[in-house]
C-alpha cells in the first residue's frame, strides 16, 4: 500500500479502520444469542409488520439514512447524463447479473435443486440498501449511488417477478432442465423497496435541504454530517446482530450444506465486481464512480430474496436457507473488496465528471 492509500485509510476512524473485525463479532454474537437466549429468534421474528422483521427494518433505516443524508441532490443531473454508467449499470444489474448466478447455481449445485432454486433468486435480488454503505466506505460517488439504487428499485418493481418466471420456469425448461415455480407478490416488492430505500431516501433529502435553509452547506457539510455519520455503520451492526440471531440455528446445524451454497456466491461477487471495476476503468470512468459501478453490480438485495423465499416456499426451506447464506458471505466479501478498491485507487488519474 503506497502512501496515498495509507492516507486514505488513516483518514477512517477507528471503526472504519476494523470494520471487518466488528462484523466478524457482530456475526459470531448474532449466531451465539440466537443459540444461548432461548426463544429469542422466534421473539424477534415475531415483531413484524406485515412480514418485514421489525428489527431488521428499523437496523436498515439506520443504518441507510446518514449515507442518503450526505447526497448532494442538486448534482444528480451530472449523473443521470452520464451514459457511460447507467447503461452499463442496468445491463450489469439486470442482464449480466441473474444470468452469471443462474449459470453457477446449475454449475456448481446440480444435484441440490432448492439450494439451486435460493441462489437463482439471490441473483434477482438487485441491491437497494447496503450497497450505500460499501460505496461510501469505498469513497465512491454518493450522487451516483443514490441514482444507481434508484433505478434499480424501479427494475425491481417491474422485473422481479417476470426475471423469476424466465431463469426459473421458461429458460430451464429451453435447455432441458428441470423447472420451478416462483409465485412473487408484487406488493412485496414494491414494500420493500418503499421501507428500505423510500423512507431513508426522503429523510436524507429533507434533511440536507431544510438543514442546509436553516444553517446553510458549510455547516450541514462540516458540523451536522459528522455527527450523524457514525449512526450508519452502528445501524450496519445491529442489522447483523439481529439477522444471524433469527438465522443462526440454520446456519450451524447445516455446515456442509453452508459451504456449499457459499462457492458459487463467492464466485459471484467476485466475477461480477471484478468485471464491473475493469469495465469502469476500460471506459474511463473515475476512481468514484467506477467503484460505485462495481459495487452495485456485485450487490444484492437479500432482504428481498429472503421474504420471497419464505413466502414461497416456506422458512424451513432449502430457498430460505440460501437466502441467509447471502449475507453471510456478501457482508464479509464486499467489506473486503472496500479495501481492494481503495488500495486500486493509485490507479486513477484525477477526473472530473462532467
Amino acid at each position: 500500500m503506497t502512501s496515498t492509500d495509507t492516507a486514505v485509510v488513516g483518514k477512517l476512524s477507528p471503526l472504519d479502520r476494523l470494520l471487518p473485525v466488528w462484523i466478524g463479532a457482530a456475526m459470531v454474537a448474532g449466531v451465539l444469542a440466537g443459540q444461548w437466549i432461548p426463544g429469542l429468534g422466534a421473539g424477534l421474528d415475531a415483531v413484524a409488520v406485515d412480514g418485514v422483521s421489525l428489527p431488521i427494518a428499523l437496523g436498515l433505516l439506520v443504518m441507510m439514512y446518514p449515507v442518503l443524508a450526505k447526497v448532494r441532490y442538486d448534482r444528480l443531473d451530472t449523473v443521470t447524463r452520464d451514459r457511460r454508467l447507467l447503461l452499463p449499470s442496468v445491463i450489469l444489474n439486470w442482464l449480466i447479473g441473474p444470468a452469471l448466478m443462474f449459470g453457477l447455481a446449475w454449475l456448481l449445485l446440480p444435484d441440490l435443486p432448492e439450494y439451486r432454486t435460493g441462489l437463482i433468486i439471490v441473483g434477482l435480488a438487485r441491491c437497494i440498501a447496503m450497497v450505500i454503505i460499501w460505496n461510501d466506505l469505498a469513497c465512491g460517488d454518493s450522487e451516483a449511488a443514490a441514482v444507481l439504487v434508484a433505478l434499480n428499485s424501479v427494475f425491481q418493481v417491474i422485473a422481479f417477478g417476470t426475471l423469476g418466471w424466465f431463469y426459473l420456469s421458461v429458460l430451464p425448461g429451453w435447455l432441458g432442465l428441470p423447472a420451478s415455480d416462483l409465485a412473487v407478490s408484487g406488493w412485496q416488492i414494491v414494500k420493500n423497496v418503499l421501507i428500505f430505500l423510500g423512507i431513508p431516501l426522503v429523510a436524507g433529502y429533507l434533511s440536507r435541504r431544510l438543514g442546509e435553509r436553516a444553517k446553510g452547506r458549510t455547516w450541514y457539510e462540516t458540523r451536522y454530517l459528522p455527527k450523524v455519520g457514525p449512526i450508519a455503520l452502528y445501524g450496519l451492526l445491529f442489522t447483523i446482530v439481529i439477522l444471524f440471531a433469527l438465522q443462526g440455528h440454520q446456519i450451524t446445524s447445516q455446515p456442509l450444506d453452508v459451504a456449499r451454497i457459499a462457492l458459487p456466491l463467492l464466485a459471484y461477487f467476485a466475477i461480477m465486481w471484478a468485471g464491473s471495476y475493469a469495465f469502469g476503468k476500460a471506459v474511463g470512468l473515475s476512481y468514484e464512480r467506477t467503484t460505485t459501478l462495481a459495487f452495485t453490480a456485485a450487490g444484492n438485495n437479500f432482504e428481498l430474496a429472503i421474504a420471497v423465499a419464505i413466502a414461497t416456499f416456506g422458512a424451513t426451506s432449502g430457498q430460505a436457507l440460501a437466502g441467509v447464506v447471502g449475507p453471510l458471505i456478501e457482508v464479509p466479501v464486499l467489506v473486503a473488496l472496500v479495501y481492494v478498491s481503495l488500495a486500486l485507487r493509485r490507479r486513477f488519474a484525477t477526473v472530473t465528471e462532467e
